[in-house]
């Protein structure tokens, strides 16, 4: 295996694309509530290793788990990296983490560290629990606070956007279940949403990316804005498509529903940050 091949298996065993996301949201959130160059580079950075982070533990632990799956689009379950040297970039990254967030300050870099170490508690087996969805909560819900913390001034993130946060992530993790569903429950993961099953479960997290959105659009003060209302108009009847059609057996219309309100939820929610300064 040649060092380029194994480097590109290692930046894909990341999740990259949660990984990219929550670092883009962060970057963008921070500019809204004025950040300036330097300190919107260092918090992006901290959430950054955090998410690298936890991309890689997670497919260190899940290594078996994806080998008995046959997982193909696992790098470490596949073989095209080596289990230790995704545990050392694990732990390289947690470090990095560590050191970034208390750069940032000691308050905000400690509501950084509780939101990874909560994702991390996932990993660690808190995702075959009744209680698996609370991590997201936490660690979403956290990622505004830390990010506010974080900015110029004495500023704190309105509970809206708290509150928010904690549905958007909490309704993600109910969507990210739909599509390995009968996997993990074949090798032993139970979460809540495998135990409520696939429809209930396309059901929670539609409604609960529904409310993340209301809250965007109606929680910060005075009058909802043009965009609040246009996210609103549509989201519901995607929402509601998506939920018809996932009565169909096989069907991924509801999680491409989901996909669709969380992307709203998200320009909601880092447009909104402007409302802070």
């Amino acid at each position: 295996m040649s060092r380029r091949s194994s480097a590109v298996a290692l930046a894909l065993a990341c999740h990259p694309g949660p990984t990219v996301a929550v670092t883009t949201v962060t970057a963008v959130l921070a500019a809204a509530v004025g950040h300036r160059l330097g300190g919107a580079v260092l918090v992006t950075a901290a959430v950054l290793a955090g998410q690298l982070s936890i991309g890689w533990g997670n497919d260190w632990l899940d290594r078996e788990r994806d080998r008995s799956s046959a997982r193909r689009d696992k790098p470490v379950a596949a073989g095209a990296v080596a289990a230790v040297t995704v545990l050392e970039a694990a732990l390289a990254a947690a470090g990095a983490c560590v050191v970034l967030s208390l750069l940032t300050g000691l308050v905000p870099g400690a509501l950084h560290l509780v939101a990874v170490i909560s994702a991390w508690a996932y990993n660690l087996g808190l995702k075959a629990t009744l209680a698996s969805a609370l991590p997201f909560a936490v660690s979403f819900g956290l990622l505004p606070v830390f990010v506010v913390a974080a900015a110029p001034g004495s500023g704190s993130a309105p509970v809206w956007m708290v509150s928010a946060g904690a549905l958007l992530g909490t309704g993600s993790h109910f969507a990210n279940v739909l599509p390995d569903l009968a996997d993990d429950l074949a090798t032993g993961v139970r979460g809540l949403g495998h135990r409520l099953g696939r429809r209930a479960c396309a059901a929670a997290a539609a409604m609960l990316l529904l409310a993340a959105v209301a809250v965007l659009a109606l929680g910060p003060p005075g009058p909802p804005t043009a965009g609040g209302w246009a996210a609103l108009l549509l989201t519901v009847p995607t929402g509601a498509y998506g939920l018809l059609l996932a009565q169909r057996p096989g069907s991924r219309a509801a999680f491409t529903s989901v996909l669709v309100i969380a992307v709203v939820a998200v320009v909601l929610l880092v447009t909104s940050g402007a409302q802070l300064r």
